[in-house]
């Protein structure tokens, strides 16, 4: 904790903040004497005769009497504090003391040690003081290397210290079973882990003299409930046992095991020999097993089916867990002997074991019934028993009401064996039992027993002790009533032989009637979202030590070897504990102080008797308790008293003057309290925030009222303590009566049983973050006593959302009428008069009727908003106005206001609709109106009176009109009309031309016009309508808390909202979620139609268009249709892919819902019955044009034409047995005039009838050259019969064959028809209607919307995502190229060439998109079966269609480019580009590609590339003979060495390469060289097999000759210049070297894509050497 920061409000001194008051006694004559220190005094902390201050700064100062000091300041007086130097420079956060040692804590979380060190508290070995503050290195050993472990708090007692972690674990140190340590060996020098504690949340610890105290917050619920065993843990034996008696059956489980722990006659436990602990015994840490007396059980005529929260009986567990066994001898010894702690941890006295124990052990039981009868059934009978039902609406905001699991135990086998042995009787009392809860009261007392007593058969004296203390609980209990007793009669009753006879009739109906269990009332874990933003309410309160005094809280004077839950406070949300020598107190938020231990000076503050349990210490009403000391034998209590400045109360033993401390023992003649006493001069002292106690001492901090700041604050935390008492009185006085009455779920009925629910959930919720905040304000105010932490203020939306809530849950239950139904079930209970509900509803009123009551009572909570308004602003006003922190406060301030107003007319409208429901049936008979009645719904205004009628209704028709907050009601005689408000747009109706009030109302499906009877009217509806359209839309009109000042004059035309149709033909009974425009969908949304069809997508004026998703569930399938793409005016339009439930599959364009244009078709798996693909042209859903078809079942491929699915007209079929057919197609038949050649080469020309059957004239030639000359039929492959001539020619002519070759193509289908259909596509998506023809500037404009349009689709569904470099380039394209226009230059050109490039990447430009498809169908086509050498010829055409066809889109959008061969005219005045082109005339002397204008040039680099594959695969088939030729050559020729190869190709010795370089170093070439010579050239020539286009390829060449030249030039002089006689040779070499496998199809490629303006210069000349060499190798011979 930092040192106290001044707050820019607050300029105080020293003398202001943090002074020190210090007193003994409680007499008048008292007064107390201020410490005067330099600094503000943070905390003080006080042991028997010292005590210890932390100052601001850090600084810690000590007075009293220090015997441990081995200088001569053995005592100071308190008035004159001494500073600990040795502990300067350590900033201390915290310091602590015990008897007679001292602690203090520095902000690294260090701890340091100084005082009495005999027992080890302090932590230091071999010392027996330690004179100054040392350091204690606190280790956690489980870690590897041990680390330090940082701590939160210290707390010292007198043998023994306490350190709270950062983990919240707690370590302990000294001596004495407080330590709660598994250990016999005392003094304990170094600190170690209370492993009982380990996996619990401790919040706070506390030391007595000899016991110890820890805040823990709770489990969750589903770590506290685990599986009880069936068997005792160490001897193996049941734990319950079954005795059958003639008339009732005896289930015990007082299992006695014998494998305890000798008990040596001191009373010393010690463990067995080689003993370890028994793993797995206790139920829960929180549940340690308790011993018992081992008297037998005395056999009686009733059933003794003993109950207790330990499933295990005479136990004890010992220091480490072991089992021990005591006797009655054994714990009166234990009792007396206060020097030792006895190895009992428990004492099966205690009657106080808890619910959830019981819940526990009762979940063994597979019915929940039962077991909570059988939890009733206690033997003595003689305690009140709360049922474990209990825990769940209002008491237990610890543990939820978890539905038990059923499992099967034992004890369950057990009653259904006692069934057959007693007979029906026994039945039918279990299914009594089952019949319901049988008596769910909520009282367990506020200060009561929340537990069972351990009814097990003991002595006389037992029984009356556990009378005795139960009747105890009973007066200590603030909430009970005079029911409570009727439920301890009734547990008494069941207590009783459980047969059905002997059940009393009325209790049986109670039981079976329904209750109200609605919620638990607490949230589990507080609010989500409070997090650890807030202190934790759900607290329990562990104590172990010595418990002679009680001073553990557990019903007995055993001590506790390790931490044990005291149950009786679980419930009681704890948030602070403190222990005195011998007493201990647990401060509640509900400011409630409990008390217990040792009461010989009345230190407890009550004089009830016995105190071993916790029990409120009394005061007077309205005492609200926040900070508590405790010394030796006094306490001393801060509390909030009639104003906000605190008051001091004392209570404990008066101090005489002048006398020193007195021992314990000598107490009498000694004057003490009976009950808490106030101190007089307590108002002297100012804003007293905090006190501190120790041995007789009491000491106050206190504050002076620096600019009204210190009290402002004090205000608002005593305002959030008065307010959170009050909700929990009403929860406690109002809520837990109401929901226990039997007649609540019949008066309400179930819809409004659900609100109150949903009520007292919400309630619970408020009540509970107030608890919450308000310990978090009193916390602050003990420690910083700043603003700037205020939840309130960092997270206000916390608060806003909870009263939100609330409200809205109180209005919904006052709507549909509940506080009306509810009054009548309050009558019972409340009476006639019902005073405490006036006096908690704060009303003065007399004779109000009960319900209006309950509403004021329930919309009470509203008030505090205004008071949180008030207290901030009255903060901020101790603030510069200017400042930071006023503006905050003030902001705070405003958020309340606003909302407390924003409430306020929530209740208005509540209360309006409650009356207007309740006058309604008075007004008019609308069948099935009463139907509108709904929690969440408001009446705005209604047009009774005929202030609204419809236009050209009836004279007689009566036409009603309601406007709620999410409806308006057009009500008639007979039926009504709801139009939800979401979807409802009003206009007003000029008034000018018609002169009526009229109002135009449009719905999705009518619109009409309402007229008003004047303009204010008309205003008047207007603006309720709009405001209310806009207030649903935002969810506003629900839960906002927006003030109506932002209101807009009218909600927005366009929103987003659902609706159902009832009357449209096309979307009847569909149900439409998205946008809308003026009551038709317009923009995404999503319909729903009942039969299972979905659109998801974009619309425009009601009807899908755009991008959509359309999902159809087929009719005779178990699958959907589902269509994804583009939509117009209604249907499907544009490119789409549609997958159809039979498993086909469509990509391509659509039209007026069929496929229309250029698409793909997938039939069937590759492994179905009929795989098969079709891509081409579409016309009505049907194929027509140009397609291929991929039957992959027969391993045909037909391109060619088609109409109305049928193959017709011209095309090409080729087979996958290398069959291959041109001609004519009629009806989906080979029909007229075709060509067919097999693989061999045989060829028939001729006439057809059907597929593959030749019919009529015709010409059969053989692979030879004879042929046939005459009329053939019959089918190809299966014979032939032939009337005609044969003819031989070579014979005869020799030039005949030249002419019998067939020319191929002639009948296919010519190259710029086909893909005609893509090309007009891409031109309609420029905005042309036919090719070339329309305007540039449009096409450019298309272009950008376009890709804008497809941006954000792609934007909207990540499921189409683009890559981060296509994002970009989209970007880029966007933007309209500045080139498009103007005379082309070359630099220009070059910007036209990168544009192109970008489009063509980007599918969604129009011509990237062209470029996809066009690759798409040339693979369709030439891949697969396709790849036939036949079809080189017409591939290597349709390239070039592609290319013309392309150039002319790319010249209409750039018109100014010139046309195929055209020239760029050089710039002349630019010199960079003279200086450029001079050099580059120097290399090149042909004309250059890049001033000529050429389709190649410009559009190969793009298109090639992604073509290159099917093509190249073409070359290879049509040249693979050539190329196994040149290929077997190439490898015979490169066995030889460098210098024998040159030789054999005659290369002159001159350009012979004397030496080559090897890694870098010259190598001189000798005969045996290999693959070094022209090196460099032949890795260069490699290259041409990786590159993609003609250019490219010639620019490998080039780059060969160069570096075959470098290399002959380094040997010759300069000025050489080749012949081809030698250059020849020399290339030769490098082309064998090279080893290019397929020579052949480079060379062929190179040849018909070459840009035609290169043929003849000097690339020309260069590729005709290369072709040369080609030739050359496939006919040298080698000798």
């Amino acid at each position: 904790m930092e040192s106290q920061r001044k707050s820019s409000g607050e300029e105080d001194s020293s003398g202001e903040r943090g002074s020190l008051h210090t007193w003994k006694g409680y007499s008048y004559s008292v007064t107390p004497e201020r410490v005067l220190l330099s600094r503000p005094v943070l905390q003080a902390a006080l042991g028997t005769r010292h005590g210890v201050l932390l100052v601001e700064g850090g600084q810690v100062y000590s007075f009293g009497e220090f015997p441990w000091k081995q200088s001569q300041v053995l005592e100071v007086g308190p008035l004159k504090p001494v500073l600990e130097s040795a502990l300067s420079g350590q900033r201390v956060v915290a310091v602590a003391a015990g008897s007679f040692h001292s602690g203090a804590l520095t902000e690294d979380g260090g701890v340091h040690m100084w005082g009495e060190n005999s027992f080890g508290q302090c932590g230091l070995s071999s010392l027996t003081v330690v004179p100054n503050p040392t350091p204690v290195a606190i280790m956690d050993p489980d870690t590897s290397p041990p680390h330090t472990i940082r701590v939160l708090e210290l707390a010292c007692g007198e043998q023994h210290s306490l350190a709270l972690s950062a983990q919240h674990e707690v370590w302990a140190w000294g001596s004495g079973c407080q330590l709660g340590l598994v250990t016999t060996i005392f003094p304990v020098w170094k600190p170690q882990k209370v492993e009982h504690l380990v996996g619990r949340h401790v919040l706070q610890v506390a030391c007595g003299a000899f016991h110890s105290l820890a805040l823990v917050r709770c489990l969750p619920p589903q770590e506290s409930r685990r599986p009880l065993p069936d068997k005792c843990g160490q001897c193996n034996q049941l734990l319950y046992t079954m005795t059958d008696k003639e008339d009732h059956v005896i289930i015990s489980d007082s299992h006695y095991c014998p494998l305890g722990v000798e008990l040596l006659a001191e009373g010393e436990a010690r463990l067995g020999p080689g003993r370890s602990p028994p793993l797995g015994l206790l139920s829960s840490p929180s549940e340690p097993l308790l011993s018992s007396h081992t008297s037998a059980s005395a056999p009686g005529p009733h059933p003794s089916i003993t109950e207790h929260t330990d499933y295990e009986r005479g136990r004890t567990v010992a220091q480490n867990g072991e089992v021990l066994t005591t006797t009655d001898a054994d714990i009166s010894a234990s009792g007396t002997d206060s020097d030792r702690c006895v190895g009992g941890a428990g004492s099966r006295n205690s009657p106080y074991p808890d619910d959830q124990a019981v819940k526990e052990y009762l979940k063994k039981l597979s019915d929940t019934s039962l077991a909570e009868e059988t939890a009733k059934m206690t033997i003595a009978g003689a305690s009140f028993l709360p049922p474990a039902d209990s825990l769940d609406l209002l008491t237990s905001d610890l543990i939820p009401g978890v539905m038990p699991v059923t499992t099967s135990s034992a004890l369950n086998n057990l009653v259904s064996s006692c069934a057959s042995a007693v007979g029906e009787r026994v039945v039918s009392t279990y299914e009594a039992l089952s019949l319901k809860k049988m008596i769910n009261y909520y009282y367990p007392g506020v200060g009561g027993v929340a537990g069972v007593p351990g009814g097990f058969p003991g002595g006389p004296a037992e029984v009356r002790v556990r009378l005795e203390e139960s009747m105890q609980g009973k007066k200590s209990c603030s909430t009970g009533d005079i029911r409570e007793e009727e439920a301890e009669g009734l547990s008494r009753r069941l207590s009783l032989p459980g047969l059905l006879s002997q059940v009393s009739p009325r209790l049986l109906r109670r039981a079976s009637r329904p209750r109200v269990r609605a919620v638990p009332l607490t949230p589990v874990g507080g609010l989500p979202e409070a997090g650890e933003l807030l202190p934790s309410l759900q607290t329990e309160v562990w104590s172990w030590g010595r418990g002679e005094e009680g001073q553990l809280g557990h019903g007995d004077n055993l001590p506790r070897l390790q931490p044990l839950c005291i149950k009786c406070l679980s419930s009681k949300e704890v948030v602070l504990v403190a222990a005195g020598a011998h007493h201990s107190l647990a401060l509640t938020a509900q400011s409630q102080v409990f008390s217990w231990g040792s009461n010989s000076s009345g230190q407890l503050g009550h004089m009830a008797s016995p105190t071993t349990i916790p029990r409120l210490a009394k005061l007077s009403e309205g005492i609200r308790v926040w900070d508590v000391g405790a010394g030796a034998q006094h306490t001393l209590l801060l509390a909030d008293g009639d104003c906000y400045q605190p008051i001091l109360y004392y209570s404990g033993q008066q101090v005489r003057e002048g006398v020193q401390d007195t021992p314990q023992d000598q107490t009498e003649g000694y004057s003490y309290t009976q009950q808490p006493v106030l101190l007089p001069f307590c108002m002297n002292l100012g804003y007293v925030s905090g006190v501190f106690a120790g041995g007789q001492s009491c000491v106050a901090l206190a504050d002076r009222n620096a600019m009204g700041f210190i009290a402002s604050l004090h205000e608002l935390a005593t305002a959030e303590r008065k307010f959170y008492c009050k909700l929990s009185s009403v929860k406690n006085h109002i809520l837990r009566p109401l929901l226990d009455l039997e007649s609540l779920s019949t008066a309400l009925g179930p819809a409004s049983t659900v609100l109150l629910r949903s009520l007292v959930r919400c309630y619970s919720r408020l009540c509970h973050l107030t608890g919450q905040h308000s310990a978090s304000i009193t916390s602050n105010l003990r420690r910083r006593r700043e603003f700037k932490s205020l939840v309130m203020l960092e997270h206000a939306s916390i608060f806003l959302d909870t009263y939100n809530e609330y409200c809205c849950s109180v209005g919904n239950f006052l709507v549909m009428g509940g506080f009306q139904a509810l009054a009548k079930p309050s009558l019972e209970f409340f009476g006639k008069c019902p005073e405490l509900l006036q006096r908690l509803a704060e009303s003065s009123e007399e004779n109000i009727p009960l319900s209006d009551l309950l509403v004021t009572l329930f919309y009470l909570p509203m008030r505090h908003l205004h008071e949180y308004g008030r207290l901030l602003l009255k903060l901020g006003t101790c603030f510069e106005v200017s400042s930071v922190d006023y503006q905050k406060l003030q902001d705070g301030c405003s958020k309340f206001e606003a909302l407390a107003l924003h409430l306020k007319r929530r209740r208005k409208e509540a209360e309006y609709t409650y009356h207007f429901w309740k006058s309604f049936p008075g007004k008019m008979t609308v069948s099935g109106l009463d139907s509108l009645r709904k929690p969440r719904r408001r009446l705005i205004c209604e047009s009774s009176n005929k202030a609204l009628t419809l236009q050209n209704s009836g004279r007689f028709s009566v036409n009603w009109f309601i406007l709620f907050n999410d409806a308006l009601v057009h009500a008639q005689f007979s039926t009504h009309h709801v139009f939800p408000l979401a979807t409802l747009w009003v206009e007003p109706i000029p008034e000018e031309n018609t002169g009526l009030h009229g109002l135009k109302l449009i719905s999705p499906e009518e619109t009409f016009t309402l007229l008003a009877c004047s303009s204010m009217e008309k205003a008047k509806w207007l603006r309720s309508i709009n405001q209310a359209v806009d207030q649903a839309m935002t969810g506003a009109g629900q839960s906002g808390s927006g003030s109506g000042a932002g209101q807009r004059a009218e909600p927005p035309i366009s929103r987003t909202a659902s609706y159902t149709f009832y009357k449209d033909s096309r979307l009847k009974e569909a149900t439409y979620e998205g946008r809308w425009l003026a009551g038709k969908p317009n923009g995404r949304g999503v319909v729903k139609w009942l039969d299972g069809r979905i659109y998801t997508g974009t619309f425009k004026n009601g009807l899908e268009d755009g991008f959509g998703d359309y999902v159809m569930p087929s009719k005779t399938l178990n699958l959907n249709d589902h269509y994804q793409g583009h939509w117009k005016e209604g249907k499907m339009h544009g490119i789409g892919t549609y997958k159809y439930a039979t498993g086909e599959l469509y990509e391509g364009s659509f039209q007026d819902n069929m496929r229309h244009g250029h698409g793909m078709l997938r039939s069937g798996t590759l492994n179905s019955s009929s795989p098969s693909v079709f891509i081409g042209q579409w016309v009505h859903d049907k194929k027509t044009g140009y397609g291929v078809f991929d039957d992959i079942t027969r391993g045909e491929k037909y391109m060619g034409m088609w109409q109305d699915d049928q193959r017709q007209g011209t095309g090409v079929i080729v087979t996958q047995f290398g069959l291959y057919y041109e001609g004519a197609f009629n009806n989906n038949k080979m029909q007229g005039t075709g060509v067919l050649l097999s693989e061999d080469n045989t060829t028939y020309e001729g006439e057809f009838s059907e597929d593959w059957t030749l019919n009529g004239k015709g010409v059969l030639t053989m692979p030879n050259g004879d042929y046939f000359e005459g009329s053939f039929t019959g089918e190809w492959g299966s014979g032939l019969k032939v009337t005609g001539s044969f003819f031989k020619p070579n014979l005869y002519d020799s030039d005949g064959d030249k002419g019998r070759a067939v020319k191929l193509g002639r009948l296919a289908v010519p190259p710029e028809e086909k893909w005609r259909v893509v090309f007009e596509e891409c031109w309609m998506r420029l905005g042309c209607e036919a090719p070339g023809q329309g305007e540039n500037q449009r096409a450019w404009e298309n272009i950008a919307v376009a890709l804008t349009t497809s941006r954000r689709q792609h934007r909207d569904s990540p499921e189409m995502n683009l890559s981060r470099t296509q994002n970009r380039m989209l970007e880029s394209l966007e933007f309209i190229p500045q080139q498009h226009v103007g005379p082309v230059t070359m630099e220009k050109y070059d910007s036209i060439r990168r544009y192109l490039i970008k489009a063509c990447d980007m599918p969604l430009h129009p011509l990237g998109r062209l470029m996809e498809t066009l690759v798409a169908v040339y693979r369709m086509t030439y891949v697969g079966v396709g790849a036939n050498r036949r079809l080189l010829l017409q591939a290597v055409n349709e390239i070039m269609s592609y290319l013309a066809r392309i150039f002319q889109l790319v010249r209409f959008l750039f018109p100014d480019l010139p046309e195929e061969g055209g020239a760029i005219p050089e710039p002349s005045s630019d010199p960079q580009d003279k200086k450029d082109s001079n050099c580059a005339d120097t290399k090149l002397e042909s004309p250059k590609p890049g001033r000529v204008v050429s389709s190649s040039a410009l559009l190969l680099p793009v298109l090639l590339p992604r073509l290159y594959p099917p093509l190249f695969t073409l070359y290879a088939l049509e040249k693979e003979k050539e190329d196994d030729v040149y290929w077997e050559c190439v490898l015979r020729l490169n066995k030889q060495p460098d210098v024998a190869l040159l030789a054999f190709l005659g290369v002159q010795h001159k350009f012979w390469p004397v030496s080559v370089p090897v890694l870098g170093e010259k190598t001189e070439v000798v005969s045996s060289t290999k693959d070094a010579c022209f090196a460099s050239a032949t890795e260069t020539l490699q290259q041409i097999s990786t590159t993609f286009t003609p250019s490219d390829k010639l620019q490998v060449i080039q780059l060969t000759f160069e570096e075959i030249t470098k290399e002959v030039m380094s040997s010759l002089e300069d000025n050489f210049l080749w012949s081809m006689d030698d250059l020849f040779p020399v290339f030769l070499y490098v082309v064998l070297r090279a080893r290019i496998r397929n020579l052949g199809s480079e060379v062929s490629l190179i040849e018909d894509l070459m840009d035609p303006c290169v043929q003849h210069g000097e690339h020309g000349i260069m590729f005709t050497t290369l072709k040369a060499c080609y030739y050359q190798i496939q006919h040298e011979k080698t000798t």
